[in-house]
């Protein structure tokens, strides 16, 4: 059975609730908000895993734990769709997958996280740009478990200080590639496109 634990995390100043999602696959969540801010903060849920992939330098450091070693503690980054129509709002998933044989402790808080779009060398959407507030959250995950942090990110582009920005993210067909950053550490990329 899947343990789910949905914890409401304090996310760019804004008080929402997002759908937990069960065995990484995330429900329709309804994100709320306005202006250029991240408009909704992401729902943590422990999930059982089974062979995660992605690459295994890409790792948070665990904060406790005898035995947990830093290189089986796996991060990586999804997103619901490989493509999105018009209006359709991309939601992405940080992940943190603990392949160890003892539990680890991991900070999965706000003040850790950070969602980043890019497409080739534009730099499109960061989390952290009109985050007002951070907070941390440490989670214990269990050997062969994981945490996901879901965000639905609102097709908005955004700058480093928060200043307005009019222009919107191209569309009709384009690729851009979601990364996802945990302390220290990046997830290999996630590609999707927008129409």
């Amino acid at each position: 059975m899947v343990l789910l634990l949905v914890i409401a995390v304090a996310f760019g100043g804004f008080v929402a609730v997002s759908s937990a999602i069960s065995g990484g696959q995330p429900s329709g969540s309804q994100p709320t908000g306005a202006g250029m801010a991240p408009a909704s903060e992401p729902a943590v849920s422990a999930s059982a895993s089974s062979s995660p992939s992605g690459d295994p330098s890409a790792t948070p450091t665990p904060t406790s734990g005898d035995g947990c070693e830093q290189n089986l503690v796996i991060v990586t980054a999804s997103t619901d769709k490989d493509r999105y129509a018009a209006g359709e709002k991309p939601l992405l998933s940080l992940k943190v997958t603990n392949n160890n044989k003892v539990p680890c402790e991991v900070n999965m808080g706000t003040s850790q996280m950070e969602y980043m779009i890019t497409s080739g060398s534009d730099r499109i959407f960061s989390s952290k740009d009109c985050q007002a507030e951070s907070a941390d959250l440490m989670k214990t995950i269990a050997p062969g478990k994981s945490e996901t942090a879901n965000f639905p990110w609102q097709r908005n582009r955004t700058v480093q200080g928060c200043e307005p920005v009019d222009v919107k993210p191209g569309a009709g067909g384009a690729y851009y590639v979601f990364t996802a950053r945990l302390a220290n550490k990046t997830s290999p990329k996630a590609v999707f496109q927008l129409d």
